[in-house]
This record gives structure tokens, C-alpha cells and sequence, in this order.
């Protein structure tokens, strides 16, 4: 392992049980954990996507975890404007190549053979918190490893998906994400957009938010959604800025 790369997962905290991975690693970031802190769950009771989404997976099928991260050498920091789409190309990495990416953050996959043909069905989610001003991101990363859909509440049946694995793969799966996630963090800018590009599951579709609607075109170089305008010209999107409909196709 290189010294430019720190190791990822060490030390780590695993819990049985918690509210939210995300508030223990940002608790231990405040406390001076170092770089590479891992902190992981059996099970989350009020588990956080963006913009105040629960997470929710039954006890002991999903990968639930937090990774702390700090800059390190010069010429390895972590970008924070790009941190999502990293973290999202590498859960892409491991759920396999049929995996895309819907704008920012979540891992999905495009349903093919029933009524919903095109819809997206999301395997894992992501969060990245921080305070830049203290040196540190946690990145919460949710990834259906062995949960089966049907278990999950009604409403997200036809919405949610899973890798299908067994409950005893989820640590090589973490281990594999681990991986992935630093070789990840390792690449130029380019090269994460590049990737990010090609796995851009709302290239084409029509997408709308509160203050419109459009087309979607893309990403440009600070990560921001591209959007052809339905009355012309173009606008791009921060991710913080807004909720997204997607119009199936």
C-alpha cells in the first residue's frame, strides 16, 4: 500500500445495531479519528439519503456503512464537489456492468423485462457529509447486498433492487467496495468524469424540478447536471439544490 493511499477501513467500529452510521463516524471525525475510520452496522433505525430520505433494509442484507476521510498529501485530496460521483462509481464497480448511475449519487438498475421497462430500481445510496473547515468527509454508503424486495415496505417494491447475493457476502462485498473505493479516489478528475459519464443512467430522459424541466445532457466539470431546457437553452444543476423527477422512458 502506498503512503500517498492510506488504507481505507482501519480502524473500524462495527455495531449491531444504530441509529445512523453516518452521525457515529461524523462523532468519531469530530473526536480526531484518523483518515480510512470505518464505521459499519447490522442493522440502521434512522438511516439518511440526500435531502432527508430514510434508508431502509432489513437487519443483516445490506452493506451500512461510513467512511471517514481526510486530505492527505498534496497531490491526494480527495475533490469535495466530486466526492459523490467517486463513492458512485465505485459501489458501480462492484454491483457489475450493468450498474448506472442516476445524477448525483444513486446506483441504479434500469428494469428491462416487466410492465416498468425502463424504470430505475436503485441498489445502494449515498451520502457525503462534511465540514471542509476541519479536514474531513464521511461518506455513508447504503448497498442492497442480500435484501430481498419483497421485505421492504410496499411503497418501494417497485422502486428499490438488489444484488441478490447471500448475507454471508457481505463483508467480501465490503471488501471489494473498499477496494474499488480507493482506486477510485486515486484517479484525476477526468478520468472519475469520463467513467461517470458512462454509466449516466438519465442521459436523454426528461428530468424536472421545482424550477422546471428538461432534458438531461450529461455532466459538466464540477459534476453539475447539463439540462437542455424544454424552452430552450441549457441550465446546469447542483446537487444540493434539487429534487428530481424522472420521467420514465
Amino acid at each position: 500500500m502506498s503512503a500517498r493511499q492510506p488504507a481505507l477501513g482501519r480502524p473500524r467500529v462495527h455495531l449491531r445495531r444504530t441509529d445512523s452510521t453516518n452521525d457515529r463516524a461524523r462523532e468519531l471525525a469530530a473526536a480526531g479519528a484518523p483518515h480510512g475510520t470505518l464505521v459499519t452496522a447490522d442493522e440502521q433505525t434512522a438511516g439518511r439519503g440526500r435531502q432527508g430520505r430514510r434508508w431502509s433494509a432489513p437487519a443483516g442484507s445490506a452493506l451500512l456503512m461510513s467512511l471517514l476521510l481526510r486530505p492527505g498529501p498534496p497531490d491526494w485530496v480527495p475533490p469535495p464537489p466530486l466526492l459523490p460521483l467517486i463513492a458512485a462509481l465505485a459501489v458501480a464497480d462492484v454491483a457489475g456492468d450493468q450498474a448506472q448511475i442516476k445524477w448525483p449519487n444513486d446506483v441504479v438498475f434500469v428494469r428491462e423485462h416487466d410492465a416498468a421497462a425502463g424504470a430505475l430500481a436503485k441498489v445502494a445510496g449515498i451520502l457525503a457529509e462534511g465540514r471542509p473547515q476541519e479536514g474531513w468527509a464521511v461518506l455513508g454508503i447504503g448497498l442492497n447486498v442480500a435484501v430481498r424486495v419483497e421485505e421492504l415496505p410496499a411503497e418501494l417494491h417497485g422502486t428499490a433492487a438488489t444484488l441478490g447475493r447471500d448475507p454471508r457476502d457481505l463483508e467480501p462485498v465490503l471488501l471489494e467496495l473498499l477496494a474499488a473505493l480507493q482506486r477510485r479516489l486515486a484517479e484525476t478528475a477526468e478520468q472519475t468524469l469520463q467513467a461517470w459519464r458512462a454509466r449516466d443512467a438519465l442521459r436523454g430522459r426528461t428530468v424536472a424540478w421545482s424550477a422546471g424541466e428538461g432534458r438531461a445532457e450529461g455532466v459538466d466539470g464540477a459534476g453539475r447536471l447539463v439540462v437542455a431546457l424544454a424552452g430552450g437553452g441549457r441550465t446546469a444543476l447542483d446537487a444540493g439544490e434539487v429534487h428530481l423527477r424522472v420521467e420514465e422512458s
